[in-house]
């Protein structure tokens, strides 16, 4: 049997593949497989299938993909995304998705983003959604067994290879003892740990990450997060809140708060249009500089657009700050902010198969790292779900099948037991949710979109405090369930990855991408590496391979002439 950890399009995706394979399969989610992140992506997902210009090809997919990674990405990682990713197309549209079509029948396809050619397919706003409605359909016609509301608080492993998992019911507090041949990590990022997220509450708190470290693996590139340069500023409970690019694609202005369309100062040819890194570092100065909004923001404004421009093209955002905030969209400005939107980085895996340096464990989707770099071309994430979900599925599918028996440890299974019971008998003076929003607070100072050493060094000695902090929490399981458990493991896993992080952009003494130094604020040919973190080695640097000369000829400034860069 295999065990896929996270229910989102990811783990779906490697579960079908392994039903597929006449493998044992249980996927397990601690939310809702309806509810996963993957249904919040709205732009599109990459294939170069040609369908609207016939010179696209895979290797100019790749070569886009390398140029916006800024040189971090995995060549190989790469060139196995983009060549398999029409096949990923046909199998949803196998499983019976339904893609925005030319009058034809043609797939439609679209500019997003820094790409040459248009190898965006959708389905209208909702391409997350109706992608994950799609596997959940297929996941049902294979009887995959899945279990929701469960929390797997730590992986199985005895002598370097994994076993199985652990984890309590987070309504009845039901504990879990899964044996599984081969385990697929697809648990999401860590953009959870700012203040500012696109992600929802509990979620992306980071814990692939931990699952995958204390089993044994490593982590690549956490310093590398996307901020997406529009989150909503209130209310509080919904700080960051994405309001999609569309606004500024269908001709928003930012304004700060002297009321100056101050992308003037930092793209004049591109404007409103520019880089996802660039538009949120000029929000982020304007900020810091004293001239944002009271609540520290910027100015989002699209009421000067016709009123029906705005109901049909930008509908999810008009309904959003309705029901947020009571505010009327074609006659108010947004207030804005940039938000933790996407982990570049992640758990340490092979590019040809996804596994990680713990035999039969293997991650996937944001738990992984190799194909992003120091920046995502837009639509990218989705087709990895597709392209890895495939090859891992299969490769967990080998593993598990070639094991003629498989070692278990009693004291890893107890050691997991006496974590969860430890944790209910604590009784201490601090508050779990208290110490997560010192650590978003932290890292919202320290790590945010620039960062400097004396900022970075501070954000750690703060850190060190928060873990102390952290030996005397106190657990209590109430009438709604054992969620202040699960906060609790929340909190581990975002003390974990904050470490990771902090510790590797300090270490990144250059700026590239999305990571910004203000202290060095030019690239370093000699940090074209990737750094690798773990919490005995620290930070080591893991050198990129090098480009194919196929695709690095291909490697050109892509004209983006009126559409939207992301």
């Amino acid at each position: 049997m295999v065990l896929v950890i996270g229910t989102g399009g990811a783990g779906l995706r490697a579960a079908i593949e392994l039903a597929e394979a006449g493998i044992d399969v249980l996927a397990v989610g601690k939310r809702p497989k309806d509810d996963a992140h993957t249904a919040l992506a709205a732009g599109g997902i990459n294939a170069a299938l040609a369908t609207m210009d016939p010179e696209d090809s895979w290797q100019q997919h790749a070569a886009d993909t390398l140029k916006e990674s800024y040189l971090l990405a995995d060549p190989r990682t790469v060139e196995i995304v983009t060549r398999g990713a029409a096949r990923g197309i046909e199998d949803l549209e196998r499983y019976g998705m339904a893609f925005a079509r030319e009058e034809d029948g043609r797939i439609s396809q679209r500019f997003f983003g820094a790409h040459k050619f248009r190898r965006t397919a959708f389905a209208g706003d909702y391409t997350g959604l109706e992608i994950q409605r799609t596997l959940i359909r297929r996941a049902e016609q294979l009887h995959i067994p899945v279990l929701e509301g469960v929390y797997i608080t730590r992986l199985l492993v005895h002598e370097g290879a994994v076993f199985g998992a652990y984890g309590f019911d987070l309504t009845s507090g039901r504990r879990y003892v899964i044996h599984a041949d081969a385990v697929v990590l697809a648990a999401g990022g860590h953009t959870r740990i700012w203040r500012r997220t696109s992600s929802r509450r509990d979620e992306n708190t980071g814990d692939s990450f931990r699952l995958a470290v204390e089993a044994g693996a490593r982590l690549r590139d956490a310093e590398l997060v996307q901020f997406h340069p529009s989150g909503i500023i209130e209310p509080e409970n919904a700080a960051g809140t994405l309001v999609s690019e569309a606004a500024r694609g269908e001709g928003g202005i930012l304004r700060n708060a002297l009321g100056e369309r101050f992308m003037a100062r930092y793209d004049p040819e591109r404007m409103e249009l520019s880089t996802r890194d660039r538009v949120a570092l000029a929000a982020y100065t304007e900020i810091k500089e004293g001239r944002g909004t009271p609540n520290g923001g910027v100015w989002l404004d699209v009421s000067h657009l016709p009123r029906q421009t705005i109901m049909t093209r930008l509908p999810r955002v008009y309904q959003t700050l309705l029901d947020l905030q009571m505010l009327d969209i074609t006659r108010d400005p947004i207030e804005i902010a940039p938000t933790a939107h996407y982990s570049m980085g992640g758990v340490w895996v092979r590019p040809e198969d996804h596994s990680t340096d713990v035999r039969g464990l293997y991650a996937i989707g944001e738990a992984s790292s190799g194909l992003h770099g120091a920046n995502r071309l837009g639509g990218n994430s989705l087709i990895e779900l597709l392209v890895f979900g495939r090859l891992t599925g299969r490769a967990a599918a080998a593993y598990a099948q070639s094991l003629t028996a498989q070692p278990r440890s009693a004291s890893a299974v107890a050691e997991a037991r006496a974590e969860i019971d430890g944790l209910l008998a604590a009784d201490g003076p601090e508050n779990v949710r208290a110490l997560q929003r010192a650590i978003r607070d932290t890292m919202t100072e320290h790590a945010g979109v620039v960062r400097d050493e004396d900022g970075l060094r501070a954000g750690l000695a703060e850190l060190a405090v928060i873990e102390k902090r952290m030996e005397a929490v106190g657990i209590h399981p109430d009438i709604a369930g054992y969620q202040d458990l699960a906060h609790a493991f929340d909190l581990k896993s975002a003390a974990l990855a904050a470490r990771a992080t902090l510790e590797s952009a300090l270490e990144r003494r250059e700026t590239r991408g999305c990571h910004n130094r203000s202290d060095y604020p030019e690239p370093d040919s000699a940090l074209r590496v990737n750094l690798v973190w773990s919490p005995t080695a620290g930070v080591t640097r893991e050198a990129v391979p090098a480009v194919p000369d196929e695709i690095s000829a291909l490697m050109e400034e892509v004209s983006t002439t009126g559409k939207l860069v992301e």
